[in-house]
């Protein structure tokens, strides 16, 4: 999530309930004031269990520098998130080799995920995928990942491409038989068809990482449209683009950022992956995921109305990733 300024800051940590009359937010203060612990949730047909909430690899490494990156990932540690997300193309590395440092000492206490990148033109090969595994390790330091995920499947072609000959499904295979891996989903966020046409091969995923919010309720959503296949399938839903991709919505005043976390941790997901740059933010939503109650099915339905039609906030329905990079900022 982006984080706000002035007034909304001030909005959205009085919605969550941690910032009293004349309270200010420091880096620790609110952390020795309060006891935050992020519950755990099922890996999809997996025995395997991982936090509720997960620290999303993208906003991480717009921390002001590496420090700061690293403290906000000790603290995420400290307060139970044990998903970590990121991917090979994040600004350019960076993404990865902040939190390689970051996870120094660490790498055991975390589930860690990160994104091959065979969407970009020329890297659709099973060698380019390996030879991005092989980058993506050194990052981040470690021998193996917990979850690699092919990133950003945005079209019928490339959800083709992934099953062809010397695609990147053989790479997953080879990387699982190496033991550099041990899960592998996909993810994307510009069309739920295309979503479609990858389960429609009935492969073997673990997860698939997809926009599930109070906005993408509508009838031509991820939600109605592919939330239900993966559950037939066993495969964990991983939840990103809570706010709608930027703080725009909470900004405007259409929905307090609480309501849209506990609004997604109501479906049946495993992991909302958040964008975090900040220790504020870490424990404002980690408050909310340690204090997590299931909306009713009419609080579900009063929230969707309120945000119904609201199109303006999917702006991902049109984010293009070149080398790392969105044409649009404010992602989350």
């Amino acid at each position: 999530m982006k984080n706000p300024s002035g007034h909304n800051r001030r909005t959205f940590l009085k919605t969550v309930g941690i910032a009293g009359a004349g309270m200010a937010v420091s880096r620790a203060s609110l952390a020795d004031a309060l006891t935050i612990h992020v519950p755990k949730r099922k890996l999809g047909r997996h025995d395997e269990m991982v936090s509720s909430l997960g620290l999303g690899g993208h906003t991480l490494a717009l921390a002001k520098t590496v420090a700061d990156a690293t403290r906000i990932a000790h603290q995420a540690i400290d307060y139970g998130v044990t998903f970590f997300d990121n991917c090979w193309e994040y600004h350019d590395g960076r993404g990865e080799e902040w939190l390689g440092q970051a996870l120094a000492g660490k790498r055991d206490q975390v589930f860690l995920m990160t994104k091959v990148c065979t969407h970009l033109p020329g890297q659709q090969s099973k060698e380019k995928a390996l030879a991005m595994l092989d980058q993506s390790l050194t990052r981040l330091k470690t021998d193996h990942l917990d979850l690699w995920q092919i990133h950003q499947v945005g079209s019928a072609a490339e959800a083709d491409a992934i099953f062809q000959p010397g695609g990147a499904i053989e790479a997953v295979e080879q990387a699982r038989k190496q033991g550099k891996i041990r899960y592998c989903g996909f993810t994307g966020h510009l069309d739920p068809q295309s979503h479609l046409r990858v389960l429609a091969h009935k492969y073997p995923f673990d997860t698939v990482q997809m926009p599930l919010s109070v906005f993408d309720a509508h009838a031509e959503g991820f939600q109605k449209l592919v939330l239900p296949e993966l559950h037939k399938q066993g495969i964990a839903p991983l939840a990103m683009k809570t706010l709608g991709g930027n703080a725009g919505s909470v900004k405007d005043g259409v929905v307090a950022a609480a309501e849209a976390l506990r609004y997604t941790l109501s479906l049946p997901i495993a992991t909302l992956i958040s964008g975090i740059d900040s220790l504020a933010w870490l424990q404002q939503n980690a408050t909310v995921a340690a204090n997590f109650k299931p909306y009713s099915p009419d609080e579900m339905a009063a929230l969707e109305k309120r945000c119904a039609d609201k199109k303006q906030y999917e702006p991902y329905r049109h984010w293009a990733y070149l080398d790392g990079h969105s044409r649009f900022s404010g992602m989350a």
